[in-house]
């Protein structure tokens, strides 16, 4: 007698064999990267990290963290997958598995990447993006911090906040920046003259090496310690959460802006700036914007001094008619609050919004950018600020920003950390140019102004290496297509300087075959990398052989049910 349960297992078989045949063939690397986490991590957990190009997650996953719109087009090379790691055990077990798959792996942490590194590449990849690893454990008992590599700026402000509202942390503004790359590539605020920069404050940190070991301050050792706290730890590996000290900040901090046009003696404030800002008083730092603007139908340059002053209006305002009168500040320009809330002011929210505010990721939000940077070290004398407001009128869109050093930067050897912009160093530039265009003729028209004028200030800025700032990322600067030392040399001296070759000897000690590696990462003295094409044959050779076990199973299956 016919089993009538036999046509509907049939066709299950059939329903079910199809679509592993389609997944298979479709998509082997799904496939063969499932299978290897599966080794170390429950196949639920890993297929529930994995995010393919069939997925339908995997658009709005990708460009939740872009922030800049030039590599989020449809000519932008992708990865193949995302892994969203949801444990530290996930990032070992991501790093072990692209290696054996033979695919390059890009560390996201943020996003607020100027050049796109950490989720571009133009040969098959993957992306680590560590945004859900974000846990942020403060500990006011030593005044510390343990920081997840994926939480932002704006959540270990508003954490901080929570638990004491007289510490602080000295890093930047911006609060969607995440705080694995910032921190790895030295970091830097308004605490900046008070306090130096973040890694200045980082006492230990939690990083899976290229074998998928998690590694401490003390296992990793002080070599490779030194080596992420500023030289761009996705050299090294990859950070989970760093270990920071908290830094006392006053109950009342003052703020101010002041903007000032050509015709309102903007050149002689810019000129006495460069002097002040650099040596005042270590608890004042005042950022100089630089703008072309049109009044009146007519070109000109804004200048625009934007302060932080660790103390009340009273004292800040005596300072500066002592100091810097050509400003003409008074108490009527002065906002006195607290640091949670200047932290909100200097991310352009009004004075008063909640700290909630911090919070907010601002996903999904990207224009058309480009950066540069340069260090000054000697003040540019009146005729070069008039040429220069020249050319910025001419090519109209490329801002300046102005920050100043000098305080705790000048106490700090070059070489205590990686970073080495320290004493000698007046201010450094970032150069800015925003658009809204999409397309090549935008793209080409506004990084073209940017490239013009830092070509104009070569005479004014750093020389002998021009140096640069690693965390302005900037691939005119230099990139590498062999990851030859004497190719990294080029930018790897313009953001270290004396610092490359110690860098240079750290990844050649912990990560010699160069798995590790962007456009411009550190190199090893010599390297052997892993080509995309082994591991595509490899995802393809393991997919095929999960198929054919599929097959053998759907035989013995229906072997037993006829």
């Amino acid at each position: 007698m016919p089993n009538p349960i036999r046509p509907y297992l049939l066709l299950s078989l059939v329903f079910f064999f199809n679509l592993y045949h389609s997944m298979a063939v479709s998509d082997p690397t799904h496939q063969a990267l499932l299978q290897c986490l599966t080794q170390s991590i429950p196949t639920d957990t890993a297929s529930s990290i994995i995010v393919s190009k069939s997925n339908p997650s995997y658009t709005s996953v990708l460009r939740a963290y872009i922030r800049n719109a030039r590599f989020n087009t449809s000519s932008t090379p992708k990865p193949l997958v995302i892994i969203t790691p949801l444990d530290e055990s996930h990032v070992s077990a991501a790093v072990i598995c692209s290696q054996k798959l033979g695919f390059q792996l890009k560390i996201r942490s943020g996003g607020h990447d100027y050049e796109g590194l950490s989720y571009v590449f133009d040969k098959p990849f993957f992306v680590l993006d560590m945004f859900n690893l974000r846990s942020i454990t403060v500990n006011m008992a030593d005044e510390t911090a343990w920081v997840g590599a994926g939480a932002t700026l704006g959540e270990l402000y508003y954490n901080i906040w929570k638990n004491s509202k007289v510490h602080g942390f000295p890093a930047g503004v911006c609060p969607t920046v995440g705080v694995g790359g910032h921190l790895s590539g030295a970091g830097y605020g308004t605490l900046i003259r008070k306090y130096g920069l973040s890694v200045d404050h980082v006492v230990d940190a939690k990083l899976v090496d290229v074998n998928g070991n998690i590694l401490d301050r003390k296992t990793m050792g002080e070599d490779l310690f030194w080596a992420i706290r500023g030289g761009g730890a996705s050299s090294f590996g990859v950070v989970l959460s760093y270990k920071i000290k908290l830094v006392p900040v006053p109950e009342t901090v003052t703020v101010f802006r002041i903007e000032r046009l050509l015709t309102e003696n903007a050149t002689d404030i810019t000129f006495k700036w460069q002097t002040i800002a650099p040596t005042t008083d270590e608890n004042l730092f005042m950022r100089m914007l630089l703008q072309p603007v049109t009044r009146k139908k007519k070109k000109t340059v804004r200048i625009s001094v934007i302060a932080l002053y660790l103390g009340d209006s009273d004292s800040l305002v005596s300072l500066l008619q002592k100091d810097f009168p050509e400003l003409s500040i008074g108490k009527s320009n002065c906002n006195e609050t607290t640091w949670i809330d200047s932290v909100l002011w200097w991310a352009n929210f009004d004075l008063g919004t909640p700290p909630t505010a911090l919070l907010d990721r601002d996903l999904n939000d990207a224009g058309f950018l480009k950066r540069k940077s340069d260090y000054v070290q000697t003040p540019i004398p009146k005729s070069g600020l008039e040429s220069l407001w020249q050319k910025m009128i001419e090519l109209g869109k490329v801002g300046m920003v102005f920050n100043s050093y000098g305080g705790r930067m000048d106490q700090i050897k070059p070489d205590e950390t990686p970073f080495p912009h320290r004493a000698g160093n007046l201010y450094k530039i970032q150069y800015s140019v925003n658009w809204e265009q999409p397309g090549n003729e935008a793209d080409k028209n506004f990084t073209s102004q940017a490239k013009l004028l830092h070509d104009f200030m070569t005479p004014f800025v750093s020389k002998n290496p021009r140096s640069a700032y690693l965390n302005y990322r900037d691939i005119d600067v230099g990139s590498t297509k062999k990851w030859s030392y004497e190719e990294g040399k080029v930018y790897g001296e313009s953001y270290f300087n004396g610092n490359y070759e110690r860098l240079v000897d750290v990844k050649t000690a912990v990560d010699p075959n160069n798995f590790f590696r962007n456009e411009q990462s550190i190199p090893p003295r010599s390297s052997s990398i892993l080509h995309s094409s082994y591991g595509s044959a490899t995802c393809l050779i393991t997919a095929v052989r999960n198929y054919w076990y599929y097959i053998v199973f759907i035989f013995s299956l229906c072997s037993e049910l006829f």
